[in-house]
């Protein structure tokens, strides 16, 4: 019988370990002792306001900079004690595409390639494989100084892979693009570890992203992980579901709302909210009593927390880039 995506994340070995990671800069703290646990070939992200310590926790495990305090291990290699090994295991992708504007994107897959080592022949081999596999075939002999900001991406993602790490840190890899982009690029991530296996790091400023991507998610405010789950374990952790109902009059208002003691109502806008997750059998019971009371809803409509709810409650501010689009809200 074929494990469950559930039971292979939880019996799969770890790819990144960490105790106590800790970094300031001046006495200021950075990274206040935060542990973490990340299985082989799941997809986690690590969510927080600016300055919260996201990229900081990137170059640590990155080995561009050093911790204060704290251990980790990396596929298998101590972060400080084996660094080449964590290095040739793993690929960074920053926030900003880090490609030669002077060169075509057959050329920076190559130069990458020889920065590996790699022979010629291999060297070109994984570049035409990669050009192919990101759709840049027809712009392979095309200045990159003429690429889109997808474009851009895409290239710079497959120069992390010419290395062909088991481990890749993508740091808020799509912001800044387009929705068509962006959604391009969570096809990619979503193939790099269904395919092949890879284990991805991800930063991100948009919750829509982390609730796409992500396995298991994590909140990082002021230097500390205050919350650690799936996307769901953590939207549970957070009250304020409601159905809302809409009526045409005050009339079916007013009778409604003597129906649902707990309902909060809006007479302006005719609104009735009453507590609950949405589930079949609530809905059921509250369509039952409108139907015994002989009242009609215009409309109905349920809201569940989101990513954006739980952000905002764990660290008492919204999150740049949730926007209104990032809100969860099923009309029935």
């Amino acid at each position: 019988m074929p494990m469950t995506k559930t039971t292979s994340v939880l019996t799969a070995a770890p790819a990144i370990t960490a105790t106590g990671l800790s970094k300031s800069y001046g006495g200021k703290v950075v990274l206040d002792g935060i542990d973490l646990h990340i299985p082989e070939g799941t997809v986690f992200a690590l969510l927080g306001p600016n300055g919260a310590g996201k990229t900081t926790t990137v170059e640590i495990l990155s080995t561009l900079i050093p911790a204060n305090a704290g251990q980790a291990r990396i596929a298998g290699h101590d972060l400080t004690g084996e660094v080449d090994a964590v290095r040739a295991a793993i690929g960074v992708t920053g926030q900003f595409a880090a490609v030669d504007n002077l060169l075509t994107a057959h050329e920076n897959l190559v130069l990458m390639a020889d920065l590996h080592h790699l022979s010629r022949r291999e060297g070109r081999r994984r570049a035409t494989g990669l050009l192919r596999r990101f759709e840049l075939t027809e712009a392979a002999d095309t200045s990159v100084a003429t690429f889109s900001g997808g474009m851009r991406r895409k290239l710079d993602l497959a120069m992390t892979l010419v290395g062909d790490p088991r481990i890749i840190f993508l740091d808020e890899p799509t912001t800044g693009l387009d929705p068509r982009s962006r959604r391009t690029m969570w096809e990619i991530i979503r193939g790099l570890v269904a395919d092949d296996g890879v284990t991805i790091f991800l930063t991100t400023q948009y919750l829509e992203e982390a609730d796409q991507l992500a396995d298991r998610i994590a909140v990082l405010d002021q230097g500390k992980l205050v919350a650690e789950g799936t996307a769901d374990e953590l939207k549970r952790l957070i009250p304020g579901g409601h159905i809302r109902l809409r009526f045409g009059d005050a009339n079916g208002l007013e009778t409604a709302a003597a129906l649902f003691g707990s309902a909060a109502r809006d007479s302006e806008e005719l609104t009735l909210r009453i507590p609950g997750d949405g589930d079949i059998p609530t809905l059921r019971a509250v369509l039952d009593a409108l139907d015994n009371a002989s009242v009609k809803a215009d409309s109905l409509t349920v809201h569940t927390p989101d990513l954006d709810d739980v952000f905002l409650t764990l660290t008492g501010r919204a999150q740049p880039g949730a926007g209104p689009n990032s809100r969860k809200e099923s009309v029935r």
